[in-house]
C-alpha cells in the first residue's frame, strides 16, 4: 500500500480536479453587473463653456433638459459644443431629431449677455417645438 502524504495527493491529476475552483460564473457575474451600471447610471450633460451666471433668490435646480444651449459674455451661441448663429439655431435643433416629447430646455446665458439675444434665442427654441424653457441661474448662497 503507498502512503499518502502532501506531495503523492498533487501528483494525482484526479483530485487537481475537484480542488480547483471555477471562475467562471464569477466572471459571468461582474460583467453582469458592469453591464447593469452602465445601462441604469444616469449621464449628466453639463455645457463645456464656463459662463458667469446670473444669481437669483429664487433660483431652483432645473433637470432633465433635453436641450442645453449656451449664450457667452461675448454672445456667442453654443449648441453641443460648436458655436451656432442665431439664424442657424432652429434650423440645427431641427438636425438634432430630438425624440422627446418632452421637449424641455435650459438656457445657460452669461450674465453680460443681452436680453435681446436671450429673447431671439427664447423664440428659436419655441419655434422649434420646446415648451419648456428654463434660464439658469445662480442661487444666491452658491460660488459663480
Amino acid at each position: 500500500m503507498r502512503k499518502r502524504g502532501f506531495f503523492n495527493s498533487r501528483l494525482r491529476p484526479e483530485e487537481d480536479n475537484a480542488d480547483a475552483i471555477n471562475l467562471t460564473p464569477l466572471i459571468d457575474m461582474v460583467f453582469i453587473l458592469l453591464i447593469f451600471f452602465l445601462v441604469t447610471a444616469s449621464f449628466i450633460r453639463e455645457s463645456s463653456v464656463t459662463v458667469r451666471r446670473p444669481q437669483a433668490a429664487t433660483a431652483l435646480p432645473q433637470s432633465g433638459a433635453e436641450l442645453i444651449v449656451t449664450i457667452t459674455a461675448d454672445e456667442q451661441i453654443w449648441l453641443n459644443d460648436a458655436v451656432v448663429d442665431i439664424r442657424r439655431l432652429r434650423a440645427r435643433i431641427e438636425e438634432l431629431k430630438l425624440t422627446s416629447s418632452k421637449r424641455s430646455a435650459i438656457i445657460l446665458a452669461d450674465q453680460q449677455t443681452s436680453t435681446g439675444l436671450l429673447v431671439k434665442t427664447m423664440d428659436q427654441l419655441r419655434l422649434a417645438g420646446f415648451a419648456d424653457i428654463s434660464v439658469a441661474a445662480s442661487s444666491a448662497g452658491e460660488a459663480l
